[in-house]
């Protein structure tokens, strides 16, 4: 069901379990990448709901939130910070897509005792985007969107999953989307990378052209206990181009930290 929170005078959209919150469920929030919303995970909803409270959430100027969204990592982790407050949550897994990835990179930094792990999908330390993208952007956003979602799939899975990625994000306003790329854009985290200590789970696809795997290998190999899940025949979109492999491996990770 979707449930709507006051953020400083914003109203923020989520998707939760239709029962609501439990407290003998473990909580998963979700967070999606740029230009997108909490639809992004429709294919985990209803595989995770009957093990976890399952929190999609539309950051600010997307999907069903008001506001105009942020053009900082930091600002978006601070409405994060404020949801899963408001909506009391007891140390939840924050798991968050690309854009979503770097939120929740920067959480467990700043916020690290808020959470019981995090599981970044298709991120990095630093984030860069193609100038011509973001200047696309404001220019020429439908082509722009185009060429985004062809190189965020598998060529195999173009057919099935590239028009409604494109579909997505015509919905988000061009200024919400530039924003969200400036954000990924202007991300460092390499200096405090390591002051992550939370269970960390990093999981990309290994045809990932946005977000190569290397760039997961390298922070495995940062954060003290980090585990790596590449998943074969994904893109960028891993959750969505290999849905059975991602919810496996991110179940049985969750399962396995300490309540």
């Amino acid at each position: 069901m979707i449930g709507f929170q006051e953020i400083n005078g914003v109203k923020i959209a989520y998707r939760v379990n239709d029962d609501g919150l439990s407290d003998d469920r473990r909580s998963i929030v979700l967070i999606h990448g740029s230009g997108c919303d909490h639809t992004l995970w429709n294919h985990q909803f209803g595989a995770l709901e009957g093990d976890f409270n399952t929190v999609g959430v539309d950051l600010p100027g997307h999907g069903r939130s008001e506001g105009a969204g942020e053009q900082e990592v930091d600002k978006y982790v601070e409405w994060v910070r404020n949801i899963i407050e408001a909506l009391a949550l007891k140390k939840p897994v924050l798991t968050g897509h690309s854009l979503g990835a770097a939120i929740s990179l920067t959480f467990a930094i700043k916020y690290g005792e808020m959470l019981s792990g995090i599981i970044p999908v298709g991120g990095g330390v630093t984030m860069p985007v193609n100038e011509a993208i973001l200047n696309g952007i404001r220019n020429d956003p439908a082509a722009t969107l185009g060429f985004i979602a062809k190189f965020s799939v598998t060529k195999e899975n173009r057919e099935r999953f590239m028009q409604p990625l494109i579909d997505g994000m015509m919905k988000v306003r061009p200024e919400t989307i530039y924003g969200d790329f400036l954000s990924c854009d202007r991300l460092d985290i390499t200096e405090d990378i390591q002051k992550i200590t939370v269970p960390t789970l990093l999981i990309c696809g290994e045809d990932d052209k946005m977000t190569p795997p290397a760039l997961s290998r390298y922070m495995v190999e940062q954060i003290p206990g980090a585990e790596l899940a590449v998943i074969e025949g994904a893109g960028h979109f891993v959750m969505q181009e290999n849905a059975v492999a991602f919810n496996n491996v991110l179940r049985e990770f969750i399962k396995r930290i300490p309540t």
